[in-house]
């Protein structure tokens, strides 16, 4: 391997990245500087070019076919879309939710996510082994008992089943919030809660196949509470 004068490394953390890699946990560059003490990406992509020189970096087999979250051909009622102009300026103001999936050997987890979209922080989120609203039920739940007496805030989520069905449209009903909906297909009216799902899965190793579930759903854990404490918004 030639001599790299930018990063001091060792055989440890040589296994550490190759262990990082293969579990597919491995993050960002952002994220190495973070919690590792390495140099900028250039650094970064130098570095592991060389492990890859050297046949030290596992190979990915990426699957290009994604899990399809959101069903929209359903019978309940859809909302109007509140937040499309609306200036976001403070806590508490809009909520927005989605859903994305997670590889595994054993299927697919699927992770709900309520996000805060003035702090962008997590405020609620849950893994379930279907595509039911009890997920979306239970992250939505949590993010709501969060919010303090009076906000007046907008839960915004796309027109899937899941966010349209009685039992979900209840909690923000009972809450006093108001319920806002993307148009049908137009993703980008819910750009922010999509980003988040982009985040998680390139910065924080959401993205890869993991072995178990089990093994996923602590990722999850770690990933959420990485974003929230450790990521700048």
């Amino acid at each position: 391997m030639e001599p790299c004068t930018q990063v001091r490394y060792n055989e440890a953390f040589k296994r550490q990245v190759v262990r990082e890699l293969e579990s597919g946990r491995f993050g960002s560059s952002r994220e190495w500087r973070t919690h590792y003490g390495i140099g900028g990406g250039s650094t970064v992509r130098r570095w592991l070019e060389r492990m890859g020189r050297n046949d030290l970096m596992p190979k990915v087999v990426r699957v290009k076919r994604p899990a399809r979250t959101t069903d929209s051909r359903h019978s309940f009622r859809v909302y109007g879309n509140l937040v499309k102009d609306l200036e976001i300026v403070r806590p508490h103001q809009v909520l927005v939710s989605d859903m994305t999936y997670i590889r595994t050997d054993e299927g697919f987890l699927y992770l709900c996510l309520v996000m805060d979209a003035f702090s962008r922080a997590i405020v609620g989120h849950d893994c379930s082994d279907t595509l039911e609203r009890e997920g979306a039920i239970r992250a939505l739940d949590l993010a709501l008992k969060q919010l303090p007496p009076g906000s007046g805030a907008i839960h915004h989520s796309d027109r899937g089943s899941q966010y349209c069905c009685h039992e979900y449209v209840g909690l923000p009903e009972a809450a006093t919030v108001s319920i806002s909906m993307t148009r049908e297909n137009h993703c980008y009216e819910n750009s922010q809660a999509e980003r988040l799902n982009g985040i998680l899965k390139r910065e924080y190793g959401l993205g890869g196949t993991f072995g178990r579930k089990g093994e996923a759903m602590r990722a999850v854990s770690e990933a959420v509470h990485l974003y929230n404490w450790r990521r700048r918004h």
